[in-house]
């Protein structure tokens, strides 16, 4: 029996144990720097080392360690490249050391070290706490930052509740978590980047450390903010503004931009768990063609396996998959798969022979492959931060590609289990790691993002020029550059309509621009008018895809009475009406980082009235989309933002910097564009296949201030247009007194479309024109009997001058002459 004096001694140490791993350690005063190149400087604390990057002129990166010296330079989310020559000019005086990089300064105080960013007005725009900056305890870094009073913070990923996320705290460690409600935190994705916007501007930061993070922002103490992780360094990059698109901009130039997508990616996508049998799957397929209701994909989900392993068929169910997938083909369908990576511990298995034969499975610390339970039962799983297990992944899928896959489906990626308390793979199992051989603990947040990438080189090595469609659930910051993204297993409810938008807006403005939710939500089963409104809500999500879990009532959009049906159609027919305007701006997401789904506040920074706004949102930059999310309402407040804005449906005019009050029957979904907007539309196709001949129309909300935008066009499929096989010309429009002019410049690129038509509507017209001139002639007005090739009409009720012309690569001119 322990005496009491050693009991006494024992529960003292214990006590101390406690106080010293639990206190922060500072990092002192500074007492050396030197500049290790012309870009980077290194500052020597009393107990800790600084590391000052100053990548370009708008971006800065900070390292701090508290070990001898830096670990080995390695991410998972920035994209390795040969930044410009930069010469950041510094200034060094007793208390202070300024660094000058263009736009931007960084300040350090030495006593203690404090690091502060600066604009070039000398405005603070970021500061560590005074009392407490960068600091450690045991393995943990964290660091503390002064948070002003107007300050508000965007973004952070997938997270779940309001837009705005000052005065809340969350943490950062992929999570499975099915029926998530508006306070579940972590889910399925980490990405530990964020925006401050205060009076109208805006700067970003970018913590890049894997180990499981947390952001506290002012929930603890009002006046500041931190970030920290449980293990590495503290690592992040700074990002001024002044916009949120500056920032985003900088911020994908670090991480890189998503892919361009294959345009019928963008088209509606059907999904259940599960269409059990080909029989069933040929019965969807038919149930949208027969109900003329558009439709792209349609997916199997894990009962399509044999006994759910991976690369396989239940030929019972599906006893002819290749004939299936063709038939399919021929009716306008993709089939996309989900993949799991659990891998089934099955001798007889071949996936589980050739990766023990190649040794890409993880292993515990004792050398042994680790193994867990999915839904195969017992299983193994790659090690896809081993290269060698990332080309043998995607090597796998040759069969299911000569099969005519073309979706490939990402789940249960976090990764996640079902045998331990914790849902997820031991933490010391080791990964390669590209050599460092490091535990599950720093590589289980990017354990989904590098299976989206081996997935997706992999059917680019199988398929060289068809661009890849990969979807995950669970993803690192920079997983955009492989896959799009969807928010989960939500609930059939009104909050999680509503929560869809925040968290849609959050992942895409985080630079995830390829996302959706589960329209009419995964678990439960929604009313017809929630299944409609959510639908309206999806023709604004780039991934526009339904889903059902297991032994739930059918949610297809014909499956609520003949009014629903029709309305769904409506919704779905306008999906694909728009589909040109969602191309571009998907294009343009691929280019610069923007996405097509923003915030108000993205777009609009200077107006604080949207500060709290997240039941409305941009789609571009033209237009307001703003769904109906609670249940009974057929009306809803709007407001619109300084300027002239129309009304999508009925072209009303409206001065915007004002809320109105709309209405939103069944059927529609309040969408207004603003003045000087050019909004390419297409006739209505049952899948995106369809008559590639088909005119595009340039709808132009004329402005007496020139605008102007660009329109992209490729063959949609194809990785050619990066040997520049595309089309792009800019359309200018403005009016005077007396006309209206429409330029469309001639055509770079050498894609030649197939359609013969164009059409221009001039918007807000109101007599008839006095003549319209094509190119410099003047063409007729439309009439009842035989029309020309080129010619206009006018509807008087909407406003609206129509103008038909020959398709020409060159450039093409539009002048309507007016009262």
């Amino acid at each position: 029996m322990l005496s009491s004096r050693f009991r006494c001694w024992v529960l003292i140490s214990l006590c101390f144990s406690s106080i010293a791993l639990g206190q922060w350690n500072s990092i002192g005063d500074v007492s050396s720097f030197k500049a290790l190149s012309t870009r980077e400087i290194e500052f020597v604390a009393e107990n800790a080392k600084v590391r000052l990057t100053v990548l370009t002129d708008g971006i800065v990166r900070v390292r701090m360690t508290h070990q001898v010296d830096f670990a080995p330079d390695s991410s998972w989310a920035v994209i390795e490249k040969h930044w410009p020559d930069t010469h950041p000019e510094i200034v060094d005086k007793p208390e202070k050391v300024t660094i000058s990089a263009g736009q931007l300064s960084i300040v350090v105080s030495k006593r203690p070290l404090r690091i502060s960013f600066l604009d070039n007005q000398g405005t603070v725009l970021n500061a560590d706490h005074p009392s407490k900056g960068m600091a450690w305890s045991g393995k943990e870094v964290r660091v503390w930052k002064t948070m002003p009073e107007n300050e508000f913070y965007f973004g952070f990923g997938e997270k779940a509740g309001r837009l705005q996320k000052k005065f809340t705290s969350m943490t950062m460690w992929n999570s499975d978590i099915p029926a998530y409600g508006a306070d579940t935190d972590p889910l399925y994705q980490t990405i530990p980047f964020f925006y401050g916007i205060r009076n109208g501007k805006a700067y970003g930061i970018f913590f890049d450390n894997t180990y499981r993070s947390s952001f506290d922002m002012g929930k603890e103490a009002r006046d500041q903010f931190s970030f920290g992780a449980e293990a590495g360094e503290l690592n992040y990059y700074f990002f001024p503004g002044p916009s949120p698109a500056d920032v985003l901009r900088k911020y994908t130039e670090l991480v890189g931009t998503m892919p361009l997508p294959p345009r019928w990616s963008l088209g509606y996508q059907q999904c259940r768990w599960s269409y059990p049998s080909e029989k069933r799957v040929r019965e969807i397929a038919d149930g949208f063609r027969t109900r003329k209701i558009p439709c792209d994909v349609i997916y199997l989900d894990i009962d399509y396996m044999d006994g759910y392993r991976i690369f396989t068929w239940n030929t019972s169910s599906f006893p002819n998959p290749k004939g299936l997938i063709s038939d399919l083909k021929g009716m306008g369908f993709r089939t996309a798969v989900i993949v799991d990576p659990g891998i089934k511990i099955d001798e007889k298995y071949h996936a589980y022979q050739s990766g023990l034969k190649q040794d890409v499975f993880l292993k515990k610390p004792d050398g042994t492959v680790y193994n867990s339970k999915v839904w195969p039962g017992e299983c193994a799983f790659p090690d896809f931060t081993d290269p060698a297990a990332r080309t043998w992944w995607g090597n796998s899928f040759e069969s299911l590609v000569a099969d005519g896959v073309r979706g490939w489906w990402n789940d249960m990626n976090e990764p996640s289990v079902f045998d331990v308390p914790s849902k997820t793979i031991d933490l010391n199992v080791i990964h390669q790691d590209n050599g460092l051989q490091t535990t599950h603990a720093k590589n289980h947040n990017v354990y989904g993002m590098q299976m989206t990438r081996a997935t997706y080189d992999g059917v680019r090595r199988l398929l060289p020029n068809e661009r890849p469609f990969v979807l995950t659930r669970a993803s690192y910051a920079g997983g955009q550059r492989y896959s799009a993204a969807w928010t989960g297993d939500n609930v059939s409810s009104w909050e999680h309509l509503r929560m869809g938008v925040s968290m849609c807006l959050n992942l895409s403005i985080s630079g995830q621009p390829f996302v959706g939710s589960d329209i009419g939500g995964f678990i439960g089963y929604p009313s017809g008018e929630l299944f409609a409104r959510w639908l309206q809500l999806g023709v604004f999500t780039p991934l526009m895809r339904a889903h059902s879990v297991i032994n739930e009532n059918n949610k297809e959009p014909w499956e609520y009475g003949d009014e629903f049906t029709n309305a769904n159609r409506e919704t779905i027919n306008l999906r694909y009406t728009l589909l040109p305007l969602i191309y571009n701006l998907m294009y343009e997401a691929s280019q610069t980082g923007i996405p097509a789904m923003r915030p108000m506040l993205f777009e609009y920074p200077e107006e604080q009235a949207f500060t709290w706004t997240d039941n409305q949102f941009m789609f571009g930059s033209d237009l307001v989309v703003a769904p109906v999310v609670s249940e009974g309402v057929t009306s809803r407040t709007v407001q619109l933002p300084q300027g002239v804005w129309f009304d999508f449906w009925s072209n009303q005019r409206y001065s915007g910097g004002k809320e109105i009050t709309v209405e939103a029957p069944l059927n529609r979904i309040p969408v207004f564009v603003k003045e000087g907007a050019i909004i390419p539309t297409q006739p209505v196709v049952q899948h995106t296949d369809e008559r590639p001949d088909n005119p595009v129309t340039f709808s132009c909300y004329p402005t007496s201030l020139q605008s102007t935008r660009m329109y992209y066009e490729d063959d949609g499929i194809s990785f050619e247009y990066e040997g520049g096989k595309y089309s792009k010309r800019s359309i200018n429009q403005w009016r005077s007194s007396k006309a209206t002019t429409v330029t469309l410049s001639k055509k770079e690129g050498t894609f030649a479309t197939t359609r013969t038509l164009i059409f221009v509507q001039v918007i807000g017209i109101n007599n008839e024109p006095l003549r319209v001139d094509l190119s410099g002639r003047e063409i007729s007005q439309a009439t009842t009997g035989d029309t020309p090739t080129q010619w206009w009409s006018y509807d008087d009720q909407k406003k609206i001058v129509t103008i038909c012309a020959k398709e020409s690569p060159e450039a093409i001119t539009i002048r309507v002459t007016h009262n």
